[in-house]
C-alpha cells in the first residue's frame, strides 16, 4: 500500500518537533543559573539582579523529577534548616529581594517576574511552595492570594497577616511607624484606607481556601512584635471556616523570634506531602 505524499510531510515534521523539544528540554536542564555562583551550605548558589531587584537560586546536587522549589519570601538565609534539608531532596531554593514591597501589588509583580524567569526559562516546576517568615508570610499569602493556580502549598511562619497589627501597632503589638509609613506608601493609601483595606490576607485568603491550597503555619503564643491573636489566629479561623486545609503548629512561650524548628522534619514531611503531583 503507498502512503499518501502528505503522511511522509507530517511524519517528519512531528519527529522534528520532538527532537527540538527533547533538545530544548535537555538545553533547559544542562543551564546554570546567571550570575556569580558562589557556596551555600555546600551547594550551588547563583547570585543574579532581575529587573533591577537582588535575587539567589541555590541548586540541588541532582534535581528531584519535575524539578520542584521552594520559594523563600525575604530573610533569605534566616533559620534555613528547612531549605537545607529539601536541597538534599533535590529541590532548588529561590530568592528576590522585596522585604520593602510589604506584600504590595508591586511586590507581587516583582516576584512574578522571578516566577516566569525561573518557570520559563529554567523548566522548574509551575507550582512551588512558598515559605515566608514574618513579613515574608505576608508577601507569600499576598502572592498565593494573586495567583491560586501557581502554588502547590505555603509554610508560613509567625507571619504577619494584617498590616493594621504590624508595622501599624494598631493591637497590642509595638508595632513599626517607618515600616508603616512604607506600607502606605507602596501600597499607595493613606492611613485610613489601609486600615480598611479588605485585601489583607486574615480576608482574602478565601480565595486559597476555597481552593484547598494547604498551609502550614508556625508561631509563638507569645509573640510581642506579630501577635498571633491578632494574625495567624484569625487567618486560622478564616480559612478554616470555609474548609481550607490548614496545619497549625503553637510555640508556647515562644516570642517572635526564634522562627521555625530546630528539627525541620514535620515541616519537611508536609511539604513533601503537598508537593507538586508526580514529583516523587
Amino acid at each position: 500500500m503507498r502512503l499518501p505524499q502528505n503522511f511522509w510531510t507530517y511524519f517528519f515534521g512531528l519527529a522534528f518537533s520532538l527532537a527540538l523539544a527533547f533538545c530544548f528540554h535537555e538545553t533547559l536542564d544542562a543551564r546554570e543559573f546567571p550570575g556569580t555562583k558562589t557556596d551555600w551550605n555546600g551547594f550551588d548558589c547563583y547570585n543574579f539582579v532581575l529587573d533591577g531587584r537582588n535575587a539567589r537560586v541555590v541548586a540541588p546536587k541532582e534535581p528531584a523529577p519535575g524539578k520542584p522549589w521552594i520559594w523563600r519570601a525575604v530573610f533569605f538565609g534566616h533559620e534555613p534548616q528547612t531549605e537545607i534539608a529539601m536541597l538534599h531532596k533535590g529541590w532548588y531554593v529561590a530568592w528576590i529581594s522585596t522585604s520593602d514591597l510589604l506584600g504590595s501589588d508591586k511586590c507581587n509583580q516583582e516576584r512574578s517576574n522571578l516566577y516566569n524567569f525561573l518557570t520559563e526559562e529554567y523548566g522548574l516546576n509551575p507550582k512551588p511552595v512558598l515559605l515566608g517568615m514574618s513579613r515574608g508570610g505576608l508577601c507569600s499569602l499576598r502572592w498565593a492570594i494573586a495567583n491560586p493556580d501557581k502554588v502547590s502549598a505555603l509554610y508560613i511562619d509567625a507571619p504577619v497577616c494584617d498590616l493594621k497589627s504590624w508595622p501599624g501597632g494598631k493591637g497590642k503589638g509595638v508595632g513599626s511607624p517607618q515600616d508603616w509609613a512604607q506600607a502606605q506608601q507602596v501600597y499607595g493609601l493613606s492611613e485610613e484606607q489601609l486600615l480598611n483595606f479588605d485585601g489583607m490576607p486574615i480576608v482574602a485568603c478565601k480565595t486559597l481556601a476555597e481552593r484547598k491550597i494547604p498551609i502550614l503555619l508556625i508561631a509563638g503564643d507569645a509573640d510581642r512584635v506579630v501577635p498571633y491573636d491578632e494574625n495567624g489566629a484569625i487567618l486560622v479561623e478564616n480559612y478554616q471556616k470555609v474548609g481550607g486545609p490548614i496545619e497549625v503548629i503553637i510555640k508556647p512561650g515562644v516570642d517572635h523570634h526564634p522562627h521555625s524548628l530546630k528539627d525541620p522534619a514535620r515541616i519537611v514531611d508536609f511539604i513533601e506531602k503537598h508537593a507538586p503531583q508526580g514529583n516523587f
